[in-house]
C-alpha cells in the first residue's frame, strides 16, 4: 500500500503552528512593501513557456518544469521564480502607467532541483520591482527598503552583500583577453582560488587578483576599487557602486555592508550593483537582487527574498492560548474573546469531563461561569 505521507524529493507539508506563522511573516514583508509605495500584483502559476523564458527569463530555464496544456496545445511552464512574471506585468499590462514603478508580489514557485543550501523544489517568495529609473537612489530605495521589511519581521543581525557581476566581463573585454583565458578566470574566481587567478599570469590578470583580495569589509573593498586604472564600461560599473554604497552607508550608518566584485553566480542577466541579505547565525542567503534592463529596455532594481530560509533564520513561534469552549455555551457569551483575537475551540458534543476533554485538545484554558480557567 503507498505510503500517502511521502511526498517528492524537495517538497514538504507545512504544518500547525508553523503554516500560521509563516503566513504572518509574509503579511508582515507584504504591509512593509506598501509602505514604501509598492503596489502588489499576483501572476499565475503557470504561463506559456515561451512568454515565462523569453528574454531575462532564459535564466531560468533549466530550472522549469513543463507541460503541454490540453486546450490550447501549447507548451506551459511553472514558475521557478516569480521576477520575470512581474517584469511582464510591467512591460505589457502596465506599459502606460506612470514610471518608476513599485510593485510587490508573493506567491509559491517549484524548481526542477534544489540546492545544497536550498534542497526545497517549493518554497515562497516575497519582493519588489522597481521598474523605470536607473538612478543609484532607486538601489539604495530597494536594499533599505528590504533591510527595514526584514527587521520588521523579527530578524536581527543583518547585513547586505553588494556585487557587480558584468565588472569582470567588462574587464576582460577593454584587457582583449582570450576567451580561454576568460573561462579559466571565470572558473577561479567563482571558486574564489586566489592561487589558480595569480597562476594565470601577466599584468592584466593582476587586476582581478586585487578585485579577488578586496572582497570583505565595504570600505576597505571600496578603497581598493578607486585605485585600480579603470576606463569605460568598467569605470562606469565602480562609480555606480560607490554611488550605491556612499547613500546606503548614508542612510543607513549601523547596517553591516560587505562588497565581492567577481561574484557572478546567479547573477547572469544583471548589469549593475547587485546585493544578497544575510543574518547572523542564519543558514544561506535570505534574499536577493540587483539591477537589470526589462525586456522593454527600461531600468529597473529589485529583490527576492526566499521565505523558507527567512523562517530557519526566526526563532519558532510561541504556542498561542487556545480556550476550550464546553457544549452549550451560549455564543454571545464568547463573541467578545474572538474578537479580541483569542483562539476559541467549540466542544461539538456534551463530555463528561471538559477539562480532561480541553487538555485532550490542547487548549490552554476553559470557558466556565462566564471566566477564563487556566489548565495545570
Amino acid at each position: 500500500m503507498t505510503d500517502r505521507a511521502l511526498l517528492p524529493t524537495g517538497l514538504e507539508d507545512v504544518l500547525p503552528i508553523d503554516a500560521e506563522y509563516e503566513a504572518s511573516v509574509v503579511n508582515h514583508l507584504m504591509t512593509s512593501f506598501a509602505t514604501y509605495g509598492y503596489d502588489r500584483v499576483k501572476p499565475p502559476l503557470i504561463e506559456f513557456e515561451d512568454n515565462l523564458l523569453q528574454g531575462s527569463g532564459q535564466a531560468i530555464a533549466s530550472q522549469t518544469f513543463r507541460m503541454m496544456d490540453p486546450i490550447s496545445q501549447r507548451m506551459l511552464g511553472i514558475r521557478p521564480d516569480m521576477t520575470v512574471q512581474v517584469q511582464r506585468i510591467a512591460t505589457t499590462r502596465l506599459a502606460k502607467a506612470a514610471r518608476p514603478l513599485r510593485l510587490s508580489y508573493t506567491g509559491q514557485v517549484l524548481r526542477v532541483k534544489g540546492s545544497q543550501l536550498r534542497p526545497e523544489r517549493q518554497f515562497g517568495q516575497a519582493g519588489v520591482e522597481l521598474i523605470g529609473s536607473t538612478a543609484p537612489a532607486a538601489d539604495c530605495e530597494v536594499i533599505l527598503l528590504a533591510v527595514d521589511a526584514l527587521r520588521k519581521a523579527g530578524l536581527e543581525g543583518l547585513s547586505v552583500d553588494l556585487g557587480l557581476p558584468r565588472l569582470v566581463p567588462a574587464l576582460c573585454d577593454s584587457l582583449n583577453i582570450t576567451n580561454h583565458i576568460k573561462e579559466e578566470l571565470r572558473i577561479a574566481l567563482d571558486r574564489k582560488d586566489a592561487a589558480s587567478v595569480k597562476a594565470l599570469g601577466g599584468e592584466d590578470i593582476n587586476f582581478f587578483a586585487q578585485l579577488l583580495d578586496s572582497a570583505g569589509p565595504a570600505k576597505e573593498a571600496i578603497d581598493v576599487l578607486r585605485t585600480l586604472d579603470l576606463s569605460g564600461l568598467a569605470a562606469e560599473l565602480r562609480e555606480s557602486l560607490i554611488a550605491v554604497y556612499d547613500q546606503i552607508s548614508a542612510q543607513a550608518p549601523g547596517l553591516t555592508i560587505t562588497i565581492d566584485t567577481v561574484e557572478n553566480r546567479g547573477y547572469e542577466y544583471h548589469t549593475g550593483v547587485t546585493y544578497t541579505f544575510y543574518a547572523k547565525g542564519a543558514r544561506g542567503e535570505l534574499g536577493r537582487g540587483g539591477r537589470y534592463i526589462t525586456d522593454s529596455d527600461e531600468g529597473a532594481s529589485g529583490f527576492t527574498f526566499y521565505i523558507d530560509s527567512l523562517m530557519r533564520a526566526l526563532p519558532k513561534p510561541d504556542v498561542k492560548d487556545r480556550i476550550f469552549i464546553p457544549y452549550g455555551t451560549d455564543i454571545q457569551a464568547i463573541t467578545e474573546l474572538r474578537q479580541n483575537g483569542q483562539i476559541c475551540v467549540n466542544a461539538l458534543e456534551q463530555t463528561a469531563d471538559p477539562k480532561a476533554e480541553a487538555q485532550r485538545l490542547g487548549c490552554s484554558h476553559i470557558f466556565t461561569d462566564g471566566k477564563l480557567v487556566a489548565l495545570a
